[in-house]
């Protein structure tokens, strides 16, 4: 092990939908070793289903092939390695993808891995009748309840996989589900030799992952301080330096916009941390009250000293199910008494739904006044804003019952108070609601596999 050896790894995307920018600007403006891609939310997985199960060469978050082919030449050229959970719940149809991407720009040899065994959809009653019951995490309840709804089973793998992969060489490693930190610790793994007894160690590389995984969330976006921020239309992604003995520094591009402090990086440290005492992975524990956050220099903060525990004998499993319907709509309503004249609207739509005998429960709708202090209600003293948005839902088992909301909204504009406008989107329809369902599953339960393709 290279005592001295640095390594360099930037995520480049916080979410299926952060800006295309952020890795491209990464690959072109600076020195890289890594670029990691995390494309992967909770409710993303299932409709990453819903789209394979109309069509099997989908599933996968298609953005990620899009940037292989506005960057396969860079990355080629500087050897930048790329870690990404773009394969969703069809990481061999991304691979694919990339592969034929790699061949149109006429790059041959370049290896692509694929990391499988999250997804347990299939193998869920087989697990259950092996006595694994899946008890939502929040409330206790067995899966029983709700498996004939489920939509999508995946478990968060960890980061040993990922190391496999580039062990065998790959130069992009495509996975599914699996924890956000893992993308940055399977790297450092795979570069520094760790192993699983390294408990510091994975719990260093864990912090890294874990503070970068938003993208620009450590450096300047959606920050308090948001002011303090310079040049945000080209804020910097952040950018991981990391040494063989578990310290790192947080830093970005040199040039770029945005910043990198003690405090922003504090900001995303306590995002989704939970017990800030055992921050839990399938890979270890990590004590985020053990290490030191010191700024180094101008855009960089030095993190060291991370204490870590061993791993849990259990995955987190993140399931999806149907949770009946719900439709969503809204109108401009302007003043004078916005206020009241939105409120009278609100109360008009669900007296007519009554005389048609469509009624809901108060637990089944939803009425919002954006602009009169919805965001944050209760905190500041009220004011009669020029013009609210009323935002008005139901939901509820009964498509046809939620479908019979949205035909009275819009009549509001002529047969409401005056002032109402801003209906240009049409009649809200019924969509489904993705319920959310948390679970645990012994680790000997799971298998992974690692495959490795040159394109």
């Amino acid at each position: 092990m290279q005592r001295d050896k640095k390594v360099l790894i930037a995520n480049g995307q916080g979410f299926w939908g952060d800006s295309i920018l952020g890795p491209v600007r990464l690959v072109n403006e600076g020195p890289l070793d890594y670029l990691t891609l995390d494309y992967l939310a909770e409710v993303t997985m299932s409709i990453m289903q819903k789209l394979k199960s109309r069509d099997p060469s989908k599933g996968y978050a298609t953005d990620f092939v899009a940037l292989v082919d506005r960057v396969a030449p860079q990355l080629v050229a500087k050897g930048i390695k790329v870690v990404a959970n773009a394969g969703g719940v069809n990481p061999h149809a991304c691979k694919d993808a990339v592969l034929a991407t790699l061949a149109k720009h006429g790059f041959h040899g370049v290896k692509v891995a694929v990391v499988e065994g999250d997804d347990i959809l299939a193998d869920l009653d087989a697990l259950m009748a092996a006595g694994e019951r899946f008890e939502n995490m929040d409330t206790g309840a067995p899966l029983s309840t709700v498996r004939d709804s489920v939509t999508s089973a995946n478990v968060y793998l960890g980061a040993f996989p990922i190391a496999e992969a580039l062990d065998q060489g790959a130069q992009i490693v495509i996975t599914g589900r699996g924890t956000d930190p893992g993308l940055v610790l399977g790297p450092l793994i795979h570069e520094f030799g760790w192993t699983r007894d390294d408990h510091d160690l994975i719990a260093a590389g864990t912090v890294a992952g874990h503070i970068v995984e938003c993208g620009a969330q450590c450096t300047g976006g959606n920050y308090t301080d948001w002011r303090d921020v310079p040049d945000m239309a080209r804020i910097g992604y952040p950018i991981i330096e990391a040494a063989a003995d578990g310290s790192f520094v947080v830093t970005k591009h040199a040039g770029t916009g945005g910043m990198v402090t003690v405090s922003t990086v504090t900001h995303q440290l306590m995002y989704e941390m939970g017990d800030p005492h055992a921050y839990i992975t399938p890979d270890g524990v990590a004590d985020f009250t053990s290490f030191t956050l010191e700024q180094e220099g101008p855009d960089r903060v030095r993190v060291s000293g991370v204490k870590g525990a061993p791993p849990t004998p259990t995955y987190k499993v993140s399931m999806s199910y149907h949770d009946g319907w719900k439709a969503v709509g809204q109108l401009t309503v302007s003043g004078p008494d916005a206020v009241a004249k939105a409120e009278l609207c609100a109360e008009v739509v669900w007296q007519r739904l009554a005389l048609d005998g469509c009624e809901y429960a108060e637990d089944e709708r939803m009425v919002e006044l954006v602009g009169a202090g919805v965001c944050h209600a209760g905190i500041g003293a009220p004011r009669e804003p020029e013009e609210v948005v009323l935002r008005m839902g139901v939901k509820g088992p009964d498509r046809a019952k939620v479908d019979r909301f949205g035909p009275e909204l819009v009549p509001l504009v002529t047969s409401g108070p005056p002032g109402v406008t801003g209906f240009a989107g049409g009649r809200p329809k019924a969509t489904e609601i993705i319920g959310y369902w948390p679970a645990l599953l012994s680790k000997e339960r799971v298998h992974t596999q690692v495959s490795v393709f040159t394109s």
